[in-house]
C-alpha cells in the first residue's frame, strides 16, 4: 500500500486514527484492507476538530450477554437545521455488540415514535427482544413509559446532571460529532449537511474495532461475519453517476456530472449522491468516484 493509499483509507474511515487502521489489518478484522503505513505528518482536520480523548474506565461495567439485552440511547440537538429539515438526532447502541443506529427528527416529541419503530424493526430482524433502555432524564423518553411497561422493558435513568453514567452513548456521540466536523470541514461543505455526515460516520464506526469488544467490530459481532470495506469512499467526494439509456437524450453526456457522495443506502446496495443543481439526493450503483 502506498502512502497515498494510507491517507485514502484514513479519510474513507471518517478520519479513523492510523493505529486503529493498522489494527484492522493486523487482526484481519475486515476484508479488502491491506497493510497500513504510518504517515510522517498528522491530519490537520483531526487536530483541529477532534478535541476529546476519553480515558480508559478503571472498573469494568456490567455488559450485556446477548443482543438487545441493554440499549443505550441519547438525544442530540444540533444548532443548524439539516438539509432535510431535521434539528435532532437520536442514537441507539446495543451494549452487547456496540452496534449503533441513528434516526433524525424534526421535533423532539417524535422520539417515542422513533423508538417504537426501532424496537419493532430490530426485534423482527434479530429474533431478540429489548430488555433494558438506558437514557438520561430527557422528557422525550419519559413519554414512552406506558409503552415500555406494556412490553416489559425496564427504563434505566441516569442520576440527574451526571450524563457520564450513560458513558457508552456519551462517548459515541462525541466521537461521531468529531468525525462529522472533520468530514464537513475537510470538504468545505455547508453545516446543513450534518445529518448525512452523521449517518455516514455511524456506518463507518460500525465497522471499526472497539476496545470493549477486544478489538472486534460491532458489525462482525452483530452479523457474525467480517465486513467487506472495498466499497468505502470519502464523504463529500465528487461522483459521476451514469444515467440509464431510457432517461438519456441523444445529445446528453454519458455520465451525469457534479454529484457528491453523501453516504451509503440502507435500503439497497447503492450510494447516496447529492445533486447540487437540484438539491436532491439520489441512490445509484453505477458510479465513477473522484476521491
Amino acid at each position: 500500500m502506498t502512502f497515498d493509499d494510507t491517507w485514502l483509507w484514513h479519510l474513507r474511515f471518517g478520519h479513523l486514527n492510523f493505529e486503529s487502521l493498522k489494527f484492522l489489518t493486523r487482526k484481519i478484522l475486515v476484508i479488502g484492507l491491506s497493510s497500513i503505513n504510518y504517515p510522517n505528518k498528522k491530519c490537520e482536520f483531526c487536530i483541529l476538530r477532534q478535541k476529546h480523548k476519553d480515558p480508559f474506565p478503571k472498573d469494568k461495567a456490567w455488559r450485556a450477554k446477548k443482543p438487545l439485552q441493554l440499549i443505550h440511547s441519547d438525544f442530540c440537538l444540533v444548532e443548524v437545521t439539516s438539509n432535510g429539515g431535521s434539528k435532532y438526532f437520536i442514537t441507539f447502541i446495543d451494549d452487547f455488540s456496540r452496534k449503533t443506529w441513528v434516526y433524525f427528527l424534526k421535533n423532539k416529541s417524535d422520539a417515542c415514535d422513533v423508538f417504537k419503530k426501532f424496537k419493532y424493526y430490530l426485534e423482527k430482524q434479530s429474533g431478540y427482544f429489548i430488555k433494558i433502555l438506558r437514557t438520561d432524564w430527557g422528557t422525550e423518553f419519559l413519554l414512552c413509559d406506558d409503552f415500555l411497561k406494556k412490553y416489559g422493558i425496564k427504563h434505566q435513568l441516569t442520576v440527574r446532571y451526571t450524563p457520564q453514567q450513560n458513558s457508552v452513548v456519551e462517548r459515541k456521540k462525541r466521537t461521531v460529532m468529531d468525525i462529522v466536523r472533520s468530514m464537513i470541514h475537510s470538504k468545505n461543505m455547508p453545516k446543513s449537511f450534518w445529518a448525512e455526515a452523521v449517518s455516514c460516520a455511524i456506518y463507518v464506526l460500525n465497522g471499526c474495532p472497539t476496545i470493549c469488544n477486544y478489538g472486534q467490530t460491532p458489525y462482525e459481532i452483530w452479523i457474525g461475519k467480517k465486513s467487506h470495506i472495498s466499497h468505502l469512499k470519502i464523504f463529500g467526494c465528487l461522483a459521476y453517476a451514469h444515467v440509464p439509456d431510457v432517461l438519456k437524450k441523444k445529445l446528453d453526456d454519458k455520465a451525469k456530472k457534479k454529484f457528491f457522495f453523501f453516504g451509503y443506502s440502507h435500503e439497497t446496495k447503492g450510494y447516496k449522491l447529492f445533486n447540487p443543481d437540484t438539491g436532491k439526493v439520489i441512490i445509484s450503483r453505477d458510479i465513477t468516484f473522484d476521491e
